[in-house]
């Protein structure tokens, strides 16, 4: 990734204030650009459609189907990579292992992202870098 094509990144969480701190936590890096942001996963489609961006910030606790659905949903055809960001990830926590297990990239504690932007950008440049995941073979846990 260079400087004229920064990776695009789209953060979908259904705080405000999380939103607003991933862009500011983004906005001096020259590797990536957010390109859209969403309060819930309907918007979150479209924006998807709209921009195709290189990697996705995903919370899991969203209003309707919930980000778990739609993690499963994404893996179901071919898409930008995913990072969780949500208080229910702490490290090594069953919940973590299950967004994993159904196509997340990594897990980041909401409550230590800012202590942690550091591995955070580099998750997402290396995230960004990757190519489009191919749809998974492994039916989703119920």
């Amino acid at each position: 990734m260079s400087a004229t094509s920064p990776g695009s990144v789209l953060i979908i969480d259904d705080s405000l204030t999380v939103r607003a701190i991933i862009e500011e936590m983004l906005s001096g890096d020259r590797d990536l650009r957010v390109v859209g942001s969403a309060g819930d996963i309907d918007t979150a489609r479209m924006l998807i459609r709209q921009h195709q961006p290189s990697v996705i910030t995903l919370d899991l606790a969203m209003p309707g189907i919930g980000g778990m659905t739609f993690l499963d949903e994404l893996a179901a055809g071919p898409h930008a990579p995913v990072l969780v960001v949500s208080s229910h990830t702490r490290d090594g926590s069953d919940t973590a292992h299950e967004a994993v297990a159904r196509g997340a990239i990594a897990c980041f504690d909401k409550a230590h992202l800012v202590s942690h932007a550091k591995d955070f950008r580099r998750a997402l440049k290396k995230s960004a870098r990757s190519k489009p995941r191919q749809p998974s073979l492994a039916a989703p846990s119920t």
